[in-house]
């Protein structure tokens, strides 16, 4: 990936994650949402969003459903934000990764205790 393409991928993040905060008026959006990544596709005509939403698995696919609807919306508020000639059209996808750490600390923290228990 050219360093280009990460200053874009970093620069379209930014600027979700304050559409997101700022204008985004569905209440499906009002949840607990952090943009993780982006990749833009070397052409700059796609670019995915992946999406950590702090919540039940059914509202998390709410909350995506949500945000892809609203991809067009996204893409006119980038268009006007960003001095470039092309803005790519955007999907949004789950990110889980952050739910799967937790996931893994909590368990390293149980073997940690079931070897060492503490004396009472």
């Amino acid at each position: 990936m050219s360093r280009r393409t990460e200053r874009l991928n970093e620069l379209i993040r930014e600027e979700l994650s304050d559409l997101l905060l700022r204008e985004a008026r569905d209440p499906r959006l009002s949840r607990f949402i952090s943009i993780t990544r982006v990749d833009v596709t070397p052409d700059l005509n796609n670019a995915r969003v992946d999406v950590s939403v702090m919540d039940e698995a059914e509202a998390q696919k709410e909350t995506l459903k949500a945000l892809n609807s609203a991809a067009a919306f996204f893409h006119r508020e980038l268009k006007s934000r960003l001095d470039l000639r092309r803005i790519p059209f955007l999907t949004f996808r789950l990110d889980t990764s952050i739910e799967e750490g937790a996931q893994i600390l909590a368990l390293i923290d149980q073997v940690a205790k079931e070897d060492h228990p503490t004396p009472e």
